[in-house]
Protein backbone atom coordinates (compact mmCIF):
# COMPACT_ATOMS: atom_id res chain seq x y z
CA UNK A 1 0.00 0.00 0.00
CA UNK A 2 1.40 3.70 -1.08
CA UNK A 3 1.24 6.18 1.27
CA UNK A 4 -1.38 7.93 -0.29
CA UNK A 5 -3.46 4.64 -0.19
CA UNK A 6 -2.82 4.29 3.46
CA UNK A 7 -3.54 7.90 3.83
CA UNK A 8 -7.23 8.23 2.47
CA UNK A 9 -8.14 4.47 4.17
CA UNK A 10 -6.92 5.36 7.47
CA UNK A 11 -6.36 9.13 8.26
CA UNK A 12 -10.06 9.78 8.57
CA UNK A 13 -11.62 13.55 7.89
CA UNK A 14 -7.86 14.41 5.48
CA UNK A 15 -6.82 13.43 2.16
CA UNK A 16 -2.82 13.26 1.81
CA UNK A 17 -3.24 14.45 -1.64
CA UNK A 18 -5.12 17.90 -0.77
CA UNK A 19 -3.17 21.28 -2.31
CA UNK A 20 -2.11 22.26 1.18
CA UNK A 21 0.12 25.60 0.99
CA UNK A 22 1.74 27.39 3.47
CA UNK A 23 3.49 30.54 3.20
CA UNK A 24 7.22 31.08 4.14
CA UNK A 25 7.24 33.62 6.32
CA UNK A 26 9.77 34.85 9.39
CA UNK A 27 8.79 35.21 12.76
CA UNK A 28 9.66 38.94 12.54
CA UNK A 29 7.44 38.86 9.94
CA UNK A 30 4.71 38.04 11.77
CA UNK A 31 5.51 39.71 14.69
CA UNK A 32 5.33 42.70 12.77
CA UNK A 33 1.69 41.62 11.55
CA UNK A 34 2.90 41.25 7.77
CA UNK A 35 2.37 37.63 7.79
CA UNK A 36 -0.29 37.30 4.68
CA UNK A 37 -3.11 34.70 4.80
CA UNK A 38 -2.76 30.92 4.35
CA UNK A 39 -4.12 29.85 0.95
CA UNK A 40 -6.14 26.89 2.14
CA UNK A 41 -7.98 24.80 0.71
CA UNK A 42 -11.82 25.41 -0.23
CA UNK A 43 -12.79 21.58 0.01
CA UNK A 44 -11.13 18.53 1.06
CA UNK A 45 -13.92 15.20 0.76
CA UNK A 46 -14.15 14.25 4.04
CA UNK A 47 -14.30 10.29 4.76
CA UNK A 48 -17.73 9.59 5.88
CA UNK A 49 -16.06 7.19 8.46
CA UNK A 50 -16.14 8.00 12.42
CA UNK A 51 -13.63 10.63 13.39
CA UNK A 52 -12.04 7.66 15.36
CA UNK A 53 -8.32 6.47 14.09
CA UNK A 54 -6.85 3.21 14.05
CA UNK A 55 -5.15 2.35 17.06
CA UNK A 56 -1.67 4.32 16.80
CA UNK A 57 1.49 1.61 16.29
CA UNK A 58 4.67 1.78 15.09
CA UNK A 59 4.00 0.09 11.44
CA UNK A 60 0.97 2.47 10.72
CA UNK A 61 3.02 5.42 11.63
CA UNK A 62 5.76 4.49 9.55
CA UNK A 63 3.63 3.86 6.39
CA UNK A 64 1.93 7.31 7.37
CA UNK A 65 5.02 9.20 6.93
CA UNK A 66 6.78 7.36 4.41
CA UNK A 67 9.95 5.19 4.41
CA UNK A 68 11.88 7.75 2.87
CA UNK A 69 10.93 10.39 5.48
CA UNK A 70 11.88 8.06 8.54
CA UNK A 71 15.29 7.63 9.29
CA UNK A 72 16.21 10.86 7.33
CA UNK A 73 14.38 13.38 9.49
CA UNK A 74 12.29 11.75 11.26
CA UNK A 75 12.02 8.72 13.62
CA UNK A 76 9.42 6.98 15.53
CA UNK A 77 9.78 5.80 19.11
CA UNK A 78 8.23 5.13 22.04
CA UNK A 79 8.30 6.59 25.99
CA UNK A 80 6.43 3.39 27.64
CA UNK A 81 3.28 2.02 28.00
CA UNK A 82 -0.22 2.87 29.06
CA UNK A 83 -1.56 1.19 32.10
CA UNK A 84 -3.02 -1.86 29.52
CA UNK A 85 0.32 -2.25 27.71
CA UNK A 86 -0.35 0.23 24.69
CA UNK A 87 2.75 2.04 23.20
CA UNK A 88 3.00 5.97 23.81
CA UNK A 89 4.55 6.56 20.17
CA UNK A 90 6.35 9.82 19.59
CA UNK A 91 6.55 11.47 16.37
CA UNK A 92 10.16 13.24 16.50
CA UNK A 93 11.36 15.63 13.44
CA UNK A 94 15.01 16.81 13.20
CA UNK A 95 17.14 16.66 10.39
CA UNK A 96 19.52 14.63 12.81
CA UNK A 97 16.98 12.73 14.33
CA UNK A 98 17.55 10.96 17.85
CA UNK A 99 20.55 13.29 18.41
CA UNK A 100 20.48 16.58 20.55
CA UNK A 101 22.54 19.50 18.45
CA UNK A 102 23.76 21.86 19.96
CA UNK A 103 22.32 24.41 20.46
CA UNK A 104 18.99 23.39 18.90
CA UNK A 105 15.80 23.93 21.06
CA UNK A 106 13.74 20.97 22.18
CA UNK A 107 9.99 20.89 21.53
CA UNK A 108 7.09 18.98 22.16
CA UNK A 109 3.35 19.17 21.54
CA UNK A 110 1.09 17.01 24.08
CA UNK A 111 -2.28 15.63 23.02
CA UNK A 112 -5.44 13.39 24.24
CA UNK A 113 -4.16 13.69 27.94
CA UNK A 114 -7.72 13.21 27.88
CA UNK A 115 -9.29 10.23 25.98
CA UNK A 116 -12.41 11.37 25.36
CA UNK A 117 -10.87 14.97 24.22
CA UNK A 118 -10.11 13.59 21.02
CA UNK A 119 -9.12 16.90 18.09
CA UNK A 120 -5.95 16.98 19.75
CA UNK A 121 -4.79 13.76 18.57
CA UNK A 122 -6.18 14.22 15.21
CA UNK A 123 -4.76 17.60 15.02
CA UNK A 124 -1.42 16.39 16.00
CA UNK A 125 -1.50 13.23 13.62
CA UNK A 126 -2.62 16.04 10.66
CA UNK A 127 0.30 18.07 11.76
CA UNK A 128 3.29 15.58 11.47
CA UNK A 129 1.59 14.18 8.07
CA UNK A 130 1.89 17.76 6.88
CA UNK A 131 5.36 18.24 7.89
CA UNK A 132 6.13 15.35 5.93
CA UNK A 133 4.60 16.41 2.95
CA UNK A 134 6.03 20.02 3.25
CA UNK A 135 9.50 19.16 3.85
CA UNK A 136 8.96 16.94 1.06
CA UNK A 137 8.23 19.81 -1.36
CA UNK A 138 11.14 21.71 -0.03
CA UNK A 139 9.03 24.37 1.56
CA UNK A 140 11.03 26.87 3.37
CA UNK A 141 9.46 27.81 6.42
CA UNK A 142 9.23 24.19 7.22
CA UNK A 143 12.69 23.30 5.80
CA UNK A 144 14.08 25.83 8.38
CA UNK A 145 11.71 24.58 11.34
CA UNK A 146 12.76 21.22 10.64
CA UNK A 147 16.72 21.82 10.32
CA UNK A 148 16.70 24.19 13.39
CA UNK A 149 14.07 22.34 15.59
CA UNK A 150 13.82 19.11 17.83
CA UNK A 151 10.29 18.39 17.39
CA UNK A 152 8.56 15.62 19.35
CA UNK A 153 4.87 15.04 18.97
CA UNK A 154 3.23 12.11 21.25
CA UNK A 155 -0.32 12.28 19.59
CA UNK A 156 -1.98 10.05 22.37
CA UNK A 157 -1.01 10.17 26.14
CA UNK A 158 -3.85 8.37 26.88
CA UNK A 159 -4.37 5.67 24.76
CA UNK A 160 -6.45 3.56 26.98
CA UNK A 161 -9.44 6.37 27.32
CA UNK A 162 -9.23 6.83 24.10
CA UNK A 163 -10.43 3.61 23.13
CA UNK A 164 -13.24 3.45 25.32
CA UNK A 165 -14.22 7.08 23.90
CA UNK A 166 -13.90 5.55 20.79
CA UNK A 167 -16.31 2.86 21.07
CA UNK A 168 -18.98 5.38 22.22
CA UNK A 169 -18.34 7.60 19.78
CA UNK A 170 -19.09 11.56 19.23
CA UNK A 171 -22.48 10.52 19.00
CA UNK A 172 -22.25 9.38 23.32
CA UNK A 173 -24.49 11.00 25.95
CA UNK A 174 -21.23 10.18 28.63
CA UNK A 175 -19.21 13.30 28.57
CA UNK A 176 -16.81 11.92 30.57
CA UNK A 177 -16.53 8.81 28.76
CA UNK A 178 -12.85 7.87 28.26
CA UNK A 179 -11.53 11.14 30.14
CA UNK A 180 -9.58 9.16 32.74
CA UNK A 181 -7.22 6.71 32.06
CA UNK A 182 -8.58 2.48 32.36
CA UNK A 183 -8.00 3.09 36.19
CA UNK A 184 -9.97 5.60 36.47
CA UNK A 185 -7.56 8.62 36.84
CA UNK A 186 -7.62 11.99 35.75
CA UNK A 187 -3.57 12.47 34.32
CA UNK A 188 -3.74 16.13 34.55
CA UNK A 189 -4.75 15.50 38.41
CA UNK A 190 -2.15 13.00 38.91
CA UNK A 191 1.46 14.65 38.54
CA UNK A 192 3.55 15.85 41.62
CA UNK A 193 2.21 18.42 43.80
CA UNK A 194 5.16 20.87 42.88
CA UNK A 195 3.12 24.38 43.61
CA UNK A 196 2.88 24.09 47.21
CA UNK A 197 6.49 24.04 47.40
CA UNK A 198 7.11 26.47 45.27
CA UNK A 199 4.83 29.10 47.29
CA UNK A 200 6.17 27.73 50.34
CA UNK A 201 9.71 29.38 48.89
CA UNK A 202 8.22 32.56 47.83
CA UNK A 203 7.69 33.50 51.25
CA UNK A 204 9.99 31.55 53.86
CA UNK A 205 13.18 31.36 50.90
CA UNK A 206 14.47 28.33 49.05
CA UNK A 207 14.99 27.36 45.31
CA UNK A 208 13.18 28.69 42.33
CA UNK A 209 13.23 26.09 40.15
CA UNK A 210 13.53 22.32 39.53
CA UNK A 211 11.45 21.24 42.37
CA UNK A 212 13.01 18.06 43.57
CA UNK A 213 10.06 15.27 43.37
CA UNK A 214 8.87 13.39 46.66
CA UNK A 215 11.03 10.03 46.99
CA UNK A 216 7.83 7.53 46.28
CA UNK A 217 6.68 9.83 43.61
CA UNK A 218 6.85 6.27 41.34
CA UNK A 219 4.10 4.98 43.64
CA UNK A 220 2.24 7.94 43.36
CA UNK A 221 1.52 8.22 39.88
CA UNK A 222 0.22 6.39 37.02
CA UNK A 223 2.25 4.39 34.27
CA UNK A 224 1.20 7.60 31.44
CA UNK A 225 2.51 10.10 34.13
CA UNK A 226 5.76 8.48 34.74
CA UNK A 227 6.45 8.17 31.49
CA UNK A 228 5.77 11.64 30.66
CA UNK A 229 7.93 12.66 33.95
CA UNK A 230 10.56 10.61 32.72
CA UNK A 231 10.68 12.37 29.23
CA UNK A 232 10.94 15.62 30.31
CA UNK A 233 14.05 14.37 32.48
CA UNK A 234 15.24 12.97 29.58
CA UNK A 235 15.13 15.29 27.48
CA UNK A 236 15.85 19.20 27.51
CA UNK A 237 12.87 20.61 26.58
CA UNK A 238 12.20 24.20 26.12
CA UNK A 239 8.84 25.07 24.94
CA UNK A 240 5.46 22.59 25.05
CA UNK A 241 1.54 22.73 24.84
CA UNK A 242 -0.68 20.07 25.98
CA UNK A 243 -3.67 19.80 23.84
CA UNK A 244 -7.29 19.41 25.22
CA UNK A 245 -10.82 20.05 24.57
CA UNK A 246 -14.31 21.33 26.05
CA UNK A 247 -13.48 25.02 25.66
CA UNK A 248 -11.23 27.49 23.47
CA UNK A 249 -8.75 29.21 25.18
CA UNK A 250 -4.88 29.53 25.36
CA UNK A 251 -4.41 28.90 29.32
CA UNK A 252 -0.98 29.91 31.19
CA UNK A 253 0.34 29.04 34.34
CA UNK A 254 -0.06 29.14 37.07
CA UNK A 255 -2.51 25.97 37.12
CA UNK A 256 -2.93 25.78 41.29
CA UNK A 257 -4.16 29.50 43.02
CA UNK A 258 -1.67 30.50 45.73
CA UNK A 259 -5.07 31.85 47.39
CA UNK A 260 -8.69 30.79 46.59
CA UNK A 261 -11.62 32.46 46.10
CA UNK A 262 -14.86 31.39 44.56
CA UNK A 263 -16.09 32.38 40.98
CA UNK A 264 -19.64 30.55 40.49
CA UNK A 265 -19.15 27.11 41.86
CA UNK A 266 -15.05 27.14 41.23
CA UNK A 267 -12.30 28.23 43.11
CA UNK A 268 -10.25 30.82 41.43
CA UNK A 269 -7.65 33.85 42.10
CA UNK A 270 -4.98 35.01 39.55
CA UNK A 271 -1.48 33.60 40.15
CA UNK A 272 1.05 34.56 37.86
CA UNK A 273 4.43 33.21 37.46
CA UNK A 274 7.53 35.49 37.54
CA UNK A 275 7.86 34.62 33.76
CA UNK A 276 3.70 35.85 33.38
CA UNK A 277 4.19 38.39 30.30
CA UNK A 278 6.62 35.56 28.84
CA UNK A 279 3.68 33.48 29.01
CA UNK A 280 0.87 35.73 28.16
CA UNK A 281 2.55 36.23 24.84
CA UNK A 282 2.93 32.68 24.13
CA UNK A 283 -0.29 32.13 24.92
CA UNK A 284 -1.12 35.20 21.85
CA UNK A 285 0.65 34.01 19.52
CA UNK A 286 -1.15 30.71 19.22
CA UNK A 287 -4.60 32.71 19.99
CA UNK A 288 -3.99 35.31 17.24
CA UNK A 289 -2.98 32.69 14.62
CA UNK A 290 -5.70 30.52 15.18
CA UNK A 291 -9.09 31.05 13.04
CA UNK A 292 -11.25 32.50 16.07
CA UNK A 293 -9.97 31.82 19.24
CA UNK A 294 -8.35 35.49 19.87
CA UNK A 295 -12.41 36.45 19.23
CA UNK A 296 -12.92 35.90 22.71
CA UNK A 297 -16.55 34.22 22.88
CA UNK A 298 -16.52 30.88 22.50
CA UNK A 299 -18.43 27.75 24.16
CA UNK A 300 -21.00 30.58 26.24
CA UNK A 301 -17.64 32.08 27.87
CA UNK A 302 -15.50 34.79 27.51
CA UNK A 303 -11.34 35.00 27.42
CA UNK A 304 -10.15 38.35 26.52
CA UNK A 305 -7.89 38.15 23.35
CA UNK A 306 -8.76 34.17 23.78
CA UNK A 307 -6.09 33.55 26.93
CA UNK A 308 -6.40 32.80 30.40
CA UNK A 309 -4.48 32.38 33.45
CA UNK A 310 -5.37 29.06 35.07
CA UNK A 311 -5.80 29.19 38.39
CA UNK A 312 -7.71 32.70 37.32
CA UNK A 313 -9.87 30.34 35.51
CA UNK A 314 -10.08 27.66 37.93
CA UNK A 315 -7.70 26.20 40.30
CA UNK A 316 -5.93 22.73 39.44
CA UNK A 317 -3.37 21.14 41.16
CA UNK A 318 -1.28 18.26 40.54
CA UNK A 319 -1.94 19.40 36.68
CA UNK A 320 1.28 18.67 33.87
CA UNK A 321 1.71 22.54 32.48
CA UNK A 322 2.66 23.79 36.15
CA UNK A 323 4.68 20.61 36.45
CA UNK A 324 6.97 21.19 33.59
CA UNK A 325 7.56 24.60 34.43
CA UNK A 326 8.59 24.08 38.47
CA UNK A 327 10.15 20.56 37.64
CA UNK A 328 12.31 21.73 34.23
CA UNK A 329 13.42 24.13 31.95
CA UNK A 330 10.05 23.15 29.95
CA UNK A 331 7.57 26.37 29.74
CA UNK A 332 3.76 24.74 28.58
CA UNK A 333 1.15 26.15 27.97
CA UNK A 334 -2.22 24.15 27.80
CA UNK A 335 -4.59 24.79 24.43
CA UNK A 336 -8.48 23.84 25.07
CA UNK A 337 -9.60 23.50 21.26
CA UNK A 338 -12.86 22.88 20.68
CA UNK A 339 -16.21 23.11 22.30
CA UNK A 340 -16.93 19.90 21.55
CA UNK A 341 -14.40 17.44 23.30
CA UNK A 342 -15.58 14.65 20.55
CA UNK A 343 -16.49 16.44 17.49
CA UNK A 344 -17.83 15.11 14.44
CA UNK A 345 -16.40 13.99 10.74
CA UNK A 346 -18.08 17.39 9.48
CA UNK A 347 -15.88 19.84 11.47
CA UNK A 348 -12.52 18.36 11.32
CA UNK A 349 -11.64 20.37 7.76
CA UNK A 350 -12.84 23.52 9.62
CA UNK A 351 -10.37 22.70 13.01
CA UNK A 352 -7.12 21.97 11.20
CA UNK A 353 -8.34 24.85 9.04
CA UNK A 354 -8.19 26.95 12.05
CA UNK A 355 -5.37 25.16 14.11
CA UNK A 356 -3.00 24.73 11.53
CA UNK A 357 -0.93 27.98 11.28
CA UNK A 358 -1.29 28.31 15.12
CA UNK A 359 0.30 24.94 15.19
CA UNK A 360 3.18 25.95 13.25
CA UNK A 361 3.47 29.53 14.80
CA UNK A 362 3.97 28.18 18.27
CA UNK A 363 6.79 25.75 17.29
CA UNK A 364 8.56 28.71 16.31
CA UNK A 365 8.31 30.47 19.64
CA UNK A 366 11.23 28.24 20.51
CA UNK A 367 13.61 30.57 19.00
CA UNK A 368 13.37 33.24 21.29
CA UNK A 369 14.99 34.71 23.83
CA UNK A 370 18.71 33.49 24.68
CA UNK A 371 20.98 30.97 24.25
CA UNK A 372 24.50 29.87 24.15
CA UNK A 373 27.31 27.37 25.57
CA UNK A 374 28.57 27.77 29.11
CA UNK A 375 32.15 26.23 29.10
CA UNK A 376 35.32 26.20 31.15
CA UNK A 377 38.58 27.73 30.11
CA UNK A 378 39.45 24.04 28.09
CA UNK A 379 36.23 24.31 25.90
CA UNK A 380 34.56 21.96 27.70
CA UNK A 381 30.47 22.15 28.13
CA UNK A 382 29.67 22.43 31.76
CA UNK A 383 26.01 21.34 32.97
CA UNK A 384 23.66 22.23 35.39
CA UNK A 385 24.82 25.20 34.98
CA UNK A 386 22.44 27.86 36.40
CA UNK A 387 20.58 31.04 34.13
CA UNK A 388 19.78 33.63 36.14
CA UNK A 389 17.84 36.73 35.11
CA UNK A 390 17.65 39.39 37.30
CA UNK A 391 14.26 40.63 37.69
CA UNK A 392 12.60 37.47 36.78
CA UNK A 393 12.95 35.04 40.09
CA UNK A 394 12.72 31.29 37.98
CA UNK A 395 16.12 30.50 36.78
CA UNK A 396 17.04 27.50 34.16
CA UNK A 397 19.94 25.25 33.99
CA UNK A 398 22.08 24.03 30.73
CA UNK A 399 22.27 21.13 29.31
CA UNK A 400 24.01 17.76 29.69
CA UNK A 401 26.53 19.48 26.68
CA UNK A 402 26.40 22.65 28.43
CA UNK A 403 24.12 24.41 25.69
CA UNK A 404 21.14 26.66 27.02
CA UNK A 405 18.03 28.07 26.06
CA UNK A 406 16.23 30.88 27.89
CA UNK A 407 13.07 32.37 26.68
CA UNK A 408 12.84 35.95 26.87
CA UNK A 409 10.55 38.88 25.38
CA UNK A 410 12.76 41.35 23.94
CA UNK A 411 14.50 43.59 25.71
CA UNK A 412 17.83 44.26 27.47
CA UNK A 413 18.30 41.94 30.42
CA UNK A 414 21.19 40.87 32.87
CA UNK A 415 22.45 37.60 32.43
CA UNK A 416 24.31 35.30 35.27
CA UNK A 417 25.58 31.62 34.59
CA UNK A 418 27.15 29.83 37.82
CA UNK A 419 28.10 26.47 38.52
CA UNK A 420 29.14 24.99 41.80
CA UNK A 421 33.92 25.28 42.17
CA UNK A 422 33.34 27.78 39.52
CA UNK A 423 33.19 31.79 39.05
CA UNK A 424 30.21 33.48 38.13
CA UNK A 425 29.81 35.60 35.14
CA UNK A 426 27.89 38.13 34.59
CA UNK A 427 27.27 39.76 31.05
CA UNK A 428 23.92 42.23 30.14
CA UNK A 429 22.43 40.88 26.78
CA UNK A 430 20.52 42.60 24.47
CA UNK A 431 16.91 40.19 23.14
CA UNK A 432 15.29 41.19 19.89
CA UNK A 433 11.98 40.59 18.52
CA UNK A 434 13.44 38.14 16.12
CA UNK A 435 15.53 35.05 16.66
CA UNK A 436 17.13 34.16 20.01
CA UNK A 437 20.06 36.13 20.64
CA UNK A 438 23.32 34.30 20.94
CA UNK A 439 25.43 34.95 24.36
CA UNK A 440 28.22 32.44 25.41
CA UNK A 441 29.90 31.76 29.11
CA UNK A 442 33.15 31.32 30.44
CA UNK A 443 33.54 30.11 33.98
CA UNK A 444 36.46 29.44 35.54
CA UNK A 445 37.08 27.06 38.03
CA UNK A 446 38.40 27.93 41.90
CA UNK A 447 41.65 27.48 42.35
CA UNK A 448 42.23 25.08 45.03
CA UNK A 449 44.89 26.94 47.47
CA UNK A 450 47.49 24.63 50.20
CA UNK A 451 45.99 24.70 53.88
CA UNK A 452 48.11 27.51 55.81
CA UNK A 453 48.85 26.81 59.06
CA UNK A 454 46.58 29.37 61.43
CA UNK A 455 48.99 32.25 62.97
CA UNK A 456 48.39 32.51 66.77
CA UNK A 457 48.62 36.22 67.41
CA UNK A 458 52.30 36.34 69.98
CA UNK A 459 52.19 38.84 72.58
CA UNK A 460 56.02 40.05 73.25
CA UNK A 461 56.33 39.28 77.23
CA UNK A 462 58.93 41.44 77.48
CA UNK A 463 57.51 44.88 76.56
CA UNK A 464 56.96 47.43 79.82
CA UNK A 465 53.46 46.05 79.84
CA UNK A 466 54.29 42.72 81.66
CA UNK A 467 56.82 42.86 84.06
CA UNK A 468 54.84 39.83 85.82
CA UNK A 469 55.96 36.22 85.22
CA UNK A 470 53.60 34.74 83.36
CA UNK A 471 52.03 30.93 84.18
CA UNK A 472 50.19 28.96 82.19
CA UNK A 473 46.54 28.49 83.56
CA UNK A 474 44.62 25.09 83.78
CA UNK A 475 42.67 24.52 81.20
CA UNK A 476 39.10 26.00 81.37
CA UNK A 477 35.79 23.81 79.58
CA UNK A 478 33.76 27.12 77.70
CA UNK A 479 30.27 26.94 77.38
CA UNK A 480 28.16 27.18 74.04
CA UNK A 481 26.07 30.39 73.73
Amino acid sequence: MSFNQFAKAQVVGFLSDVDRKIIPVSRHDRSEGLIPPLDFPSTWGLDPKSIARPEITSGSVQAKLGDQMVGSSARIYSIGRSTQGRLLYVLEFSDFPGTHELLEPEFKYVGNMHGNEVLGRELLIQLAEFLCEEYRRRNERIMNLVHNTRIHILPSMNPDGYEVAADQGPDSNGYLTGRNNIKDVDLNRNFPDLNTLIYYYEKQGGPNHHMPLPDNWREQVEAETKAIIEWITNYNFVLSANLHGGAVVANYPYDKSRELRIRGNRKTALSPTPDDNLFKKLAKTYSYAHGWMSSGWNCDDFFAEGITNGASWYSLSKGMQDFNYLYSNCFEITLELSCNKFPRKEELEREWLGNREALIAYIEEVHQGIKGMITDENNNGIPNAVISIRGINHDITSGEMGDYFRLLLPGTYSVTASAPGYSIDTRQVTVGPAEATRQDFLLYPHKLEEPRPEKIPIKNLNSKGHSKKINPSAAKTVSPR
